[in-house]
């Protein structure tokens, strides 16, 4: 199955959901029950096939139908046993530093009393990670079966990033996954989807060519695709129901503006946040400031910049997509019966609200680990930059004709890192006009800059690239399929990628 046609499926399975959502979930419940007994079903029967065997063995001894039935059964171990670890290995917990009761009492006390007022289960632990985002993780202690564990994961830039009663409406919305009987059944079925792509990939990847593995396989791989659409598509109404519950426990109006607010500030936080503090490395040994310590800061003074019209209503034209359960910004505030509205800027963040001291000591600890992982790519980039343009300031007083191929390339390349595309466009230019090529690397370069300019030619160059050095195919083709994808359509994009890999030039 395609992505197209998973896409038309799930857009039929929503239909049927929104006209009948207590029968949609009914089915897609059995449907997973019938996936749990049918998988038990085949490790009962491998089980029967070998104990059968063994029994008539000893009692009548080798026979040719008890060692056909044997070697039938032998041949399903490596299924039987890959199917059993699969089921019985523990998910790994979610990862991020845990935080107690005692250094966060604030926090606590607010989910004893979400806890009170929407009837969930107990969170177990609560974790504090390096991420713009926030979860609940539950997590059965023997894989399949046991008692869950459940974890509330806040990412401290998202604490920074929100207002107390938006984090508290946040929270609630990644609780309200786990509470009631359509939680519970939801917390479920989403275990059960991890559980049955983990066996479906250790199948796949199992050595063996008896007929069971081969019907084993054929039969996920057919089954798998109607299941992530059912599935997906109860995620996705399970999502509108936890927007729900955030809604009880702060109000509609918190939780749209915290919706919009964690839309704007992510993308900006990814987007801009992280690239100004690396764009340091061109010019700094060292960053002049690190960035958990200053995210509050930096969140309150670029409010204007993150929290604009023209941002919001770009967030707001986007459309839900199979890639994501979660539904559109526009989708979500809309069934909360708001309308969309900039946030204002935070007068005091979550983090000093419900963390208070916590919060800054978490910043310096994240601070430490991230300086700790990146400062020897830090260091590289600043040597780099600094010899680079030592060499570019040496190779832009020459002309152009009185430089030797690699060093006309050399300058091309580095005009185009550091100074512009426009830049580089003469040297690359006269690069490829001369012989003695072919200058892959050129060629990739110069097509990037001409598809920038929304110019077609730059495809050619592109492939010229890909089929003088296969080292480059897939940044190319990537760049290539995109630009066709936008302008052409899905199946011209492929049409080019399968010409540039597979058909030579006449």
């Amino acid at each position: 199955m395609n992505d197209d046609e998973f896409g038309w499926m799930v857009t039929r399975l929503e239909n049927q959901a929104a006209n009948a959502p207590r029968a949609f979930r009914v089915k897609v419940i059995l449907i997973s029950i019938a996936a749990y007994a049918a998988l038990f079903l085949n490790l009962v029967l491998i089980a029967l096939l070998l104990a059968w065997a063994i029994f008539h063995m000893r009692e009548h001894g080798a026979s040719r139908l008890s060692i056909a039935v044997g070697a039938l059964g032998l041949v399903t171990v490596p299924v039987f046993w890959v199917t059993v670890r699969a089921l019985l290995t523990p998910l790994p917990p979610p990862g991020g530093r845990a935080v107690t009761r005692a250094e966060a009492p604030v926090l606590f006390d607010l989910l004893d009393k979400m806890r009170v007022k929407l009837g969930g289960p107990p969170i177990h632990h609560v974790l504090v990670d390096q991420e713009y985002n926030a979860c609940i993780a539950q997590r059965p202690r023997w894989g399949l079966a046991g008692p869950s564990v459940n974890y509330l994961v806040i990412g401290l830039p998202f604490l920074f990033g929100q207002g107390t009663t938006e984090m508290l409406a946040v929270i609630a919305h990644e609780y309200g996954h786990l509470c009631g009987a359509h939680g519970s059944m939801s917390a479920r079925i989403y275990r059960q989807r991890l559980i049955f792509h983990e066996v479906h990939a250790r199948i796949v990847h199992t050595a063996g060519a008896s007929f069971w593995h081969a019907l084993m396989v054929k039969a996920f791989d057919a089954f798998m695709p109607y299941y992530n659409a059912y599935t997906f598509v109860l995620s996705r109404q399970d999502e509108y129901e936890a927007d729900r519950a955030a809604a009880r426990m702060a109000g509609a109006p918190a939780a749209a503006t915290g919706l919009i607010r964690s839309t704007l500030l992510g993308q900006w936080f990814y987007q801009h946040f992280w690239a100004g503090l690396y764009r340091q490395a061109d010019t700094r040994d060292s960053p002049s400031f690190m960035p958990y310590k200053a995210m509050a800061t930096a969140f309150r003074l670029s409010h204007e910049e993150w929290a604009s019209a023209a941002g919001l209503q770009a967030a707001w034209r986007r459309e839900s997509n199979v890639a994501d359960t979660h539904p559109c910004l526009r989708a979500r505030v809309q069934a909360l019966g708001q309308q969309p509205v900039l946030p204002t800027p935070l007068q005091r963040s979550s983090a000093a609200t419900l963390l208070g001291d916590l919060g800054e000591r978490l910043a310096e600890e994240f601070d430490r680990a991230w300086w700790r992982e990146q400062s020897a790519g830090w260091t590289e980039r600043h040597r780099h930059v600094t010899r680079s343009q030592a060499r570019l300031h040496t190779l832009r007083a020459a002309q152009l004709p009185a430089l030797p191929l690699h060093e006309l390339q050399e300058l091309a390349l580095l005009q185009a890192e550091f100074d512009s595309p426009q830049a580089a466009k003469p040297a690359l230019e006269h690069l490829l006009r001369q012989p003695g090529g072919p200058f892959p690397m050129a060629s990739y370069t110069y097509g990037r800059i001409l598809l920038g300019e929304q110019r077609g030619e730059g495809l050619d160059y592109l492939a010229a690239a890909v089929r003088h050095d296969r080292r480059l195919a897939d940044e190319a083709l990537g760049i290539g399929f995109v630009y066709l994808l936008e302008r052409e359509g899905k199946r011209r994009a492929e049409e080019w990628v399968y010409e540039v890999n597979f058909v030579q030039p006449s």
